[in-house]
């Protein structure tokens, strides 16, 4: 089992700190609101400044010292993404310090003996696109696949695994049909609209980084929940429906123009007259039901597809970090128990490496293995962190 990817992930504005870009943007114009709207068991939810990422964890600087502790707790594999608004930060302009400062990341991994999984696009657009119409702009696909290309040429060799978009049904569902995120755009056909646009970009940015880098692994995230149906022809047929939409309409418009499948495992659905019907005996901090069995059941559908699975992300939010060992424990087994029945996983990807700034719900949900002291920015390794080192090392000597 040597050769199994064990690590965590981030993404860039989350972490780095310092960042303008269409989410920066819309932070500002709605901390207020969200704060008042607020209903979150702890004090800091409330505050205005939960809401803006500001310097979050001052990933960006201090990318070495976290790629330290990750390596210290025996990971082989980091996720990170690369910000878009870094790279091109005016139309058709690169600017190749930023392009050298994540060749330095790559290289900060590489010599810590961790293998980087780079995601190209993780939600956060240049301000130029967002006011062209963002992933709704006629010329979108373009766009992504113009960028993506200029990263395969620049880091040919040096990056193996490349994940274009990150969940995208999340950021077309709420970003572009219920409205919640930005741009705030309402309705079915719009969000239907965004998926199809990223599926677009998806394969030209495929195609582009193929022809870069023959040897690439390409491939794309996908957020799956268990929807389980508790019997009776109704809830059957809206499980099946719910599966189709929300789990594989994405991954069946790539399927041809993908090397692995990328899964991020969170919630269990169970439908009985109704979505959501779970019973919610264990939950996070964040209300979610912590329910394993859905992975290895989603685990199960993804067998037909024949492709490398990567369990990309997969955390809870733990202030207290009482949850987070059983969690990582329990995901686990039922992960080894779907690779025993043939299901090709190759890598599991904890979310996250460090507490960090949870989009509209701003600082105070706490998914790190590493703590983090937004006041000082100090990083202080969780218990759970040493746990999930253990469980790494034992299965690297089976």
């Amino acid at each position: 089992m040597n050769s199994f990817f064990f690590g965590a992930a981030t993404s860039s504005h989350q972490v780095e700190g310092d960042n303008h870009n269409d989410w920066s943007v819309w932070e500002r114009k709605n901390a207020e609101r969200l704060a008042k709207e607020a209903r979150a068991p702890f004090d800091v939810a409330k505050e205005k400044d939960n809401y803006i990422s500001g310097k979050a964890c001052e990933h960006y600087n201090r990318f070495r010292e976290d790629f330290d502790i990750a390596k210290l707790l025996g990971h082989n594999a980091h996720r990170f993404s690369i910000e878009w608004s870094r790279i091109e930060p005016k139309e058709g302009k690169f600017d190749q310090k930023e392009i050298e400062h994540y060749r330095d990341v790559i290289r900060a991994l590489q010599e810590r003996f961790l293998e980087p999984f780079v995601t190209v696009w993780h939600w956060t657009l240049p301000v130029w696109l967002a006011e062209k119409g963002g992933l709704l702009a006629p010329d979108f696909a373009e766009y992504f696949a113009r960028y993506a290309e200029k990263l395969a040429q620049e880091f040919k060799g040096d990056v193996k695994f490349w994940i274009t978009v990150n969940e995208p049904e999340v950021i077309s569902w709420n970003g572009y049909g219920r409205g919640v995120w930005p741009p705030n755009k309402k309705g079915t056909l719009s969000a239907r609209r965004a998926m199809l646009a990223l599926a677009s970009a998806h394969k030209a940015v495929y195609r582009r980084i193929k022809a870069t880098d023959a040897a690439a692994q390409v491939g794309a995230t996908m957020h799956m929940d268990w929807f389980e149906s508790t019997g009776g022809f109704v809830n059957d047929i809206r499980a099946l429906f719910a599966d189709k939409i929300r789990n594989f309409y994405f991954l069946d418009k790539i399927r041809r123009e993908t090397d692995f499948i990328g899964f991020n495992y969170y919630f269990h659905n169970r439908i009985d007259g109704g979505f959501n019907k779970n019973k919610n005996e264990i939950v996070s901090d964040m209300g979610w039901e912590i329910y394993p069995e859905g992975m290895y059941r989603v685990l199960m559908k993804l067998k037909k597809y024949e492709m490398p699975i990567y369990i990309t992300e997969n955390g809870l939010a733990d202030a207290q970090d009482s949850r987070r060992e059983a969690f990582i424990t329990e995901h686990l087994t039922w992960m080894r128990k779907a690779m025993d029945e043939g299901v090709d996983v190759r890598g599991y990807f904890h979310w996250s490496l460090l507490d960090n700034f949870e989009w509209d719900k701003g600082f105070w949900p706490r998914f790190g293995l590493v703590e983090v002291d937004y006041r000082t920015l100090t990083r202080k390794i969780r218990l759970s962190a040493r746990a999930y080192e253990k469980i790494i090392k034992k299965w690297h000597e089976q």
